[in-house]
């Protein structure tokens, strides 16, 4: 991969060169074969979270790139890239949301980044309270086998392709479709399957996809109504946060038995939802 040299013009003309380069990158070394990282070298939890060596190629990439672009700039990634900067700004990297679906062959996968102030990359690694309530400056997400890029924050407008986009203007939750994912070992867990039953039944269908940003992106122009999903890090919530929140629609961290629900879409459905999740309260 070609070293940059040129800084782009502005920070949103920047992430979606890094995130096309990144993209193709992912897809170049799939074509050629994935090692799928092992005991020892892994970095995720479960069978169905881990990280391949094109992750760490296209967060290295990335990594690289923001350093020469935008050297002041503090950077969190996923694989455990990171650099502390004194700008107070933070470029959250996630090279490849949805490794699952990407190692399977699907096309339903993106590389992602977000740009937020307000919080530092240490508190946003581990505290869930700092990216919450993190100003999102910028949110992109590029889905490379569709050729999709999104973008949208506070210092952007929400787009797709270069197209504005917004949320469904719809705000009963029973109206629309809604976006999550709970991994099958929390259903035997009542701390989340309680309050992610009592949440799920209510939406007019529901939907479970396997990339949280490919997700959040779609709920941005409108194609799912909503998304719920807990105990999300930093780097699976900011960039979709950032176009959300930027075509109109509502974010909520909710706080049920100990765990904390992320919950996005039109104002009126969050409302409802958080309150769906917030009947799951488990009884001391």
């Amino acid at each position: 991969m070609a070293t940059e040299t040129t800084p782009a013009s502005s920070d949103s003309e920047l992430a979606a060169k890094l995130l096309r380069a990144a993209g193709a990158l992912a897809l170049s070394i799939r074509a050629e074969g994935l090692e799928v990282l092992q005991a020892g070298r892994q970095i995720k939890a479960n069978a169905a979270d881990f990280a391949t060596d094109a992750d760490l190629a296209a967060e290295k990439f990335i990594y690289e790139q923001l350093r020469l672009a935008r050297p002041e700039d503090s950077i969190l990634g996923e694989e455990g890239a990171g650099f502390e900067g004194s700008s107070g700004r933070v470029w959250v990297v996630d090279p490849v949301d949805g490794t699952f679906n990407f190692t399977s062959g699907s096309t339903y996968w993106c590389s992602a980044l977000a740009l937020v102030t307000g919080a530092s990359s240490a508190a946003l690694r581990s505290t869930a309270d700092a990216f919450a309530h993190a100003e999102v400056l910028l949110g992109a997400i590029y889905q490379p086998e569709e050729d999709k890029l999104w973008l949208g924050g506070s210092e952007h407008p929400a787009t797709r392709n270069g197209h504005p986009i917004r949320v469904d203007p719809r705000q009963q939750l029973g109206e629309l479709a809604a976006g999550s994912y709970i991994h099958p070992g929390w259903l035997a867990d009542p701390r989340a399957a309680v309050p992610w039953q009592q949440a799920a039944v209510l939406p007019a269908t529901l939907r479970m996809l396997g990339s949280g940003s490919c997700d959040l992106a779609r709920v941005g122009q409108g194609e799912l109504g909503l998304w719920f999903q807990h105990s999300c890090p930093s780097w699976d919530w900011l960039p979709g946060k950032g176009v959300v929140e930027a075509a109109g629609g509502e974010t909520a961290v909710v706080p049920v038995n100990g765990l904390d629900w992320f919950v996005a879409g039109p104002a009126g459905a969050v409302a409802q939802l958080k309150a769906a999740l917030e009947q799951g309260v488990l009884p001391e």
